[in-house]
C-alpha cells in the first residue's frame, strides 16, 4: 500500500501549516551584507536576504542587541529602554533602526534570518553579527524638579542628574517666567550643580520654572514645567530715625564691597575673568542678551614666583587620600603610576599619577608643576582633567584622570581596521572640540599629534602633554631648526619650523596629521622620510596622500589644514561643524578619496613620462626615492615596464 506522504530528511521539516504533500524544507543560512552607520545614540542598520532560503518564502528577521565591554568579550542585554523602529522580531524587510542606546558605549548587533521551520529545528541559528560604538550625545530630560525653599523673592530648586548623561554635564540650564507672560519675556541662568536660588523674582508671583543639562555635544530637553507661587509682600512701617539708619547701613555695605572688588582687582594683575565658581548667569529680558565676561589662558611662566602659579590653577591634595596600585609608565621627570583618589564626600575614582622623582632641583619641580599650572585652567571634557597635586610631601605628584586605553596612535595600532569609519570619525571631532576649546581660551599647543591624545574606556579623546619645551628634548621626531630649538617636524606647520610662528593656524596644521594618523590607524607620518626630506617635500608642495579607505570628506579637510597659507586654513569652530555633519550624514563618508594617492612620492603627478628614462635607477633618482634601489631590485622590479605595471595593479 502506498504511503499518503513522505517522511522528510534528516534537517528538513514541514511546518503545522504546510501540506502533507508539500516538500520539506530547512532553516534559512544567516543574512549577508550587514551595514551600520552610527548618528549620536542611534544605529541605522540594513542586510541582503540569505544566499539560501531553505525551500521557503516566509523568511522574516530578528535583531539582537547586546551591550559588551570594550576591552573583553563579556556582554549583556541592553535592557528595556532600547527601541526598535520597525520592531525588534519578525521584521519583514532587511532594514532597522535601533534608538535610545547609551552614548560612546560598545554594541554588538546580531541579525537572524528565520522561517516556518525554523522553529522545529535543533540546529543553532544562523545570523549576522555588527559591532558598532555609539557618539557623542545630548543628555536625557531630567525628570523631576523639586522646591526647596520659597520667600518673597527667591525661589530654590533642586533636582537630580539626568538618568542618561551621555558625558560630563557642563552646566544646567534654568529657565522661568511668570505664568501666562512667556510669549513676551522669559528668563535663564546657569549653574554648575544640581540646585540654584533664582532671585529678584516679584512677590506674591506664580512663576514657571523648566531645567535642561548641557554637555560637549549639546543641551538636552527641557524638563516638564513646575509652578511655584513666591511669598506675599508683608508691608512694613518705620519711622524717620530708622529709615536713614538703613541707608546708612546700605551706602556703608556698597563702599566696602567696592573696596574689595578694587584690592582684588589690583592683586591679579591678569587679564583673567571674575567668574562665580557655583554659577553663570545670562538673561533674556525683552530682546536684550548679556553674556558672562570670557575667561583667557593666563601664561604660569609670567608669574615672578611660578609656585604662585600652582596654588592658584591647581589643588593640592593629601597624599593619605591616593593610593599607588601600579607603575604603568615612565616620564620625563619620573614614573607614571595608576592609583585610586578618594576626596570627602565623593566617590573612589581611578587616577593616573605622574610622579617626581628623588634628587630633583628646584628648576626641575618648577618645570615639572609648570604643566598643572597649565592644565589647571581647562575644564572640557575632551582635555585631560586636573585632579590636583601633591606638593606638601614626597613624592611630589600630579594627579589628573585615568584614560584606560593609553595614547591614541598605540590604541590605534593594536586594534587596527576593527573600527568603523564613523566611529573614527567620532574620536576627531572630539579631539577637534578639544583644541576649539583651547582655542578659544586663547592657548597654543604647539605638539598636537596622536601620541599627545589620550583615550578612555568609551572612546573619548582627550587632548594631553602641555609641557612641549621639556619634553622634545628626548622625541625621536624633533629636530634642531633654523632659528634654534626642537620642533616635531612631521606635525608642525612650515611658517612654525622656519620662523617660529606658532598660533592656532599652525595647530590646524598638526591636526591635519593627526586626522592622517586615525585614518591611517596610527602610521607614521611621512613613513621613513628623513626630517630634511619631510621639510623640502612639504615646502614644494607635496601633502600626505589619503590612507587606504579614507573617504574623499577626510581627506579634502586634511588638505584644507594644509594650506601654506595660514589664513586660508580652517578654525578649530569650522572643523567641529564639519565634522557634526559628515556624522549625521554618514552616506557622504562612503565616497573612498583614491586619485588623491597619486600624491604619493611613487606616483608624483609632476614626475615626468616613464619613457623620459632609460632605467629604474634613473626614475628613482629623479624622482628623489633613490636610496630604495636596493629594495626595487630585491623585488624583482628590473625594468620599468614592470614598474608601471605594479602601479596599475
Amino acid at each position: 500500500m502506498a504511503a499518503l506522504f513522505c517522511q522528510c530528511d534528516t534537517n528538513y521539516y514541514r511546518s503545522a501549516s504546510d501540506r502533507p504533500s508539500a516538500s520539506c524544507t530547512r532553516p534559512p543560512s544567516a543574512p549577508v551584507n550587514a551595514l551600520s552607520s552610527v548618528n549620536g545614540t542611534s544605529v541605522n542598520m540594513e542586510w541582503s536576504p540569505p544566499s539560501s532560503t531553505g525551500g521557503r518564502s516566509d523568511i522574516r528577521y530578528n535583531v539582537i542587541c547586546r551591550k559588551c565591554a570594550w576591552e573583553s568579550s563579556q556582554c549583556e542585554a541592553c535592557g528595556n529602554r532600547i527601541r526598535f523602529n520597525p520592531k525588534q522580531m519578525g521584521l519583514t524587510e532587511p532594514a532597522i533602526s535601533v534608538i535610545n542606546l547609551l552614548a560612546h558605549t560598545n554594541y554588538t548587533l546580531k541579525v537572524e534570518a528565520v522561517n516556518g521551520v525554523s522553529d522545529l529545528s535543533l540546529e543553532p541559528r544562523q545570523f549576522i553579527s555588527l559591532n558598532v560604538t555609539t557618539n557623542q550625545a545630548a543628555p536625557s530630560q531630567i525628570l523631576v524638579i523639586k522646591q526647596e525653599n520659597t520667600s518673597q523673592n527667591s525661589v530654590t530648586l533642586m533636582w537630580h542628574e539626568p538618568d542618561q548623561p551621555n558625558g560630563i554635564i557642563l552646566e544646567y540650564e534654568i529657565k522661568y517666567f511668570e505664568k501666562g507672560k512667556e510669549q513676551q519675556s522669559y528668563s535663564t541662568l546657569k549653574a554648575r550643580g544640581t540646585s540654584v536660588t533664582v532671585s529678584n523674582l516679584k512677590p506674591g508671583t506664580r512663576y514657571v520654572f523648566q531645567v535642561r543639562a548641557r554637555t560637549s555635544a549639546g543641551c538636552g530637553r527641557f524638563s516638564q514645567t513646575v509652578e511655584i507661587e513666591t511669598g506675599k509682600s508683608v508691608s512694613l512701617r518705620y519711622d524717620t530715625t530708622t529709615i536713614i539708619w538703613i541707608c546708612f547701613a546700605l551706602v556703608t555695605g556698597l563702599i566696602v564691597l567696592l573696596a574689595m572688588f578694587i584690592c582684588k582687582k589690583r592683586r591679579c594683575g591678569y587679564s583673567k575673568a571674575f567668574q562665580d565658581p557655583d554659577e553663570e548667569k545670562m538673561y533674556y529680558q525683552n530682546g536684550h542678551l548679556r553674556f558672562p565676561d570670557p575667561k583667557i589662558y593666563v601664561d604660569p611662566h609670567t608669574y615672578e614666583d611660578p609656585s604662585q602659579a600652582v596654588r592658584e590653577f591647581a589643588r593640592e591634595i593629601e597624599a593619605s587620600r591616593i593610593k599607588i596600585e601600579k607603575v604603568i609608565g615612565s616620564g620625563e621627570f619620573g614614573e607614571v603610576c595608576y592609583g585610586r583618589l578618594k576626596l570627602p564626600a565623593k566617590r573612589e575614582i581611578p587616577v593616573a599619577l605622574k610622579t617626581l622623582k628623588s634628587g630633583y632641583t628646584e628648576k626641575q619641580r618648577r618645570d615639572f608643576l609648570s604643566e598643572a599650572s597649565i592644565m589647571g585652567q581647562f575644564d572640557h571634557p575632551n582635555i585631560i582633567r586636573l585632579e590636583g597635586v601633591v606638593t606638601r610631601s614626597k613624592p611630589v605628584m600630579i594627579v589628573t584622570d585615568y584614560m584606560e586605553n593609553g595614547s591614541l596612535d598605540s590604541f590605534l595600532r593594536r586594534h587596527d581596521g576593527q573600527f568603523t569609519v564613523i566611529q573614527l570619525v567620532g574620536m576627531l571631532r572630539g579631539i577637534a572640540a578639544g583644541m576649539k576649546y583651547l582655542s578659544d581660551l586663547g592657548y597654543i599647543h604647539r605638539d598636537l599629534a596622536a601620541r599627545n591624545i589620550l583615550v578612555n574606556s568609551n572612546l573619548v579623546c582627550k587632548v594631553s602633554d602641555f609641557g612641549l619645551s621639556r619634553i622634545l628634548e628626548d622625541d625621536p621626531d624633533a629636530a634642531y631648526t633654523t632659528t634654534g630649538g626642537k620642533i616635531p617636524i612631521r606635525w608642525t606647520a612650515p611658517e612654525a619650523i622656519a620662523y617660529r610662528k606658532f598660533s592656532s593656524a599652525s595647530d590646524v596644521w598638526s591636526y591635519g596629521v593627526v586626522m592622517w594618523e586615525v585614518t591611517s590607524y596610527g602610521e607614521r607620518p611621512y613613513w621613513n622620510m628623513t626630517n630634511r626630506d619631510v621639510i623640502k617635500s612639504v615646502e614644494e608642495g607635496y601633502r600626505l596622500p589619503a590612507p587606504m579607505g579614507c573617504p574623499a570628506a577626510l581627506h579634502q579637510l586634511m588638505l584644507d589644514c594644509w594650506q601654506k597659507d595660514r589664513n586660508e586654513r580652517p578654525k578649530f569652530i569650522q572643523i567641529v561643524s564639519v565634522l557634526d555633519k559628515l556624522i549625521r550624514n554618514p552616506t557622504t563618508l562612503k565616497i573612498i578619496d583614491t586619485t588623491s594617492r597619486l600624491n604619493s612620492p611613487f606616483l608624483n603627478r609632476n614626475i615626468p613620462n616613464f619613457t623620459s628614462f632609460a632605467s629604474v635607477d634613473e626614475w628613482l633618482d629623479v624622482i628623489k626615492m633613490g636610496r630604495y634601489k636596493d629594495n626595487f631590485a630585491a623585488a624583482g622590479y628590473l625594468s620599468l615596464g614592470l614598474v608601471m605595471r605594479m602601479n596599475i595593479e
